[in-house]
């Protein structure tokens, strides 16, 4: 599934470049779609996702599509033979190689009904919840994985050292922690 195949979407291009047929080599490009159409802070997302690649030192392309959850449970099923919704689905289309040449080539489907789910639950904002998917789609493409309780920990705790370099903060452990109304005496 091609992130960028739907024409009715938002699609916003984070590259920077003035020419928007411009090749770079020397950072990686973000195309952002939002297939939904109620996604109030695609531009900023966009950037968001950007930053975070940057940070990584990461070249190459990365497609994101945000999409409901109708959509995500449609997606889980053809290609993961799951029949419910889920956060992200990654497409690493670089055969596994991002890990060693530090090249992003994936497609990444986001759920906007999940995020606005767990960030309301968590108390942080939907914008966050939604750059950590794309973050966590990106650590997979990195070579982390969750699957087992200590690289679960490890992959986590390297995102939310991620997020908290580019300004935003830890939002997966967040929950972890006593909220600031909770501390009040």
């Amino acid at each position: 599934m091609n992130a960028q195949d739907n024409d009715a979407g938002r699609q916003t291009d984070n590259t920077g470049d003035d020419d928007p047929g411009s090749t770079r080599t020397g950072r990686a490009t973000v195309a952002l779609t939002d297939d939904t159409g109620r996604l109030e802070d695609a531009t900023e997302l966009a950037r968001l996702v950007q930053a975070a690649i940057d940070h990584l030192s990461l070249t190459g392309e990365l497609r994101v599509k945000v999409i409901d959850d109708e959509a995500m449970a449609s997606a889980h099923l053809e290609y993961l033979d799951t029949p419910d919704t889920t956060d992200v689905i990654t497409f690493d289309l670089s055969g596994g190689e991002t890990e060693h040449t530090r090249a992003l080539d994936a497609d990444l489907l986001l759920c906007l009904d999940e995020a606005r789910r767990q960030s309301d639950a968590r108390g942080h904002k939907q914008l966050h919840e939604l750059l950590l998917y794309a973050v966590h789609g990106v650590m997979h493409c990195l070579g982390h994985d969750d699957h087992d309780d200590e690289s679960f920990e490890r992959m986590h705790a390297t995102e939310d050292e991620l997020l908290t370099a580019i300004g935003i903060g830890a939002v997966f452990a967040r929950d972890e922690q006593t909220p600031p109304s909770e501390n009040a005496s």
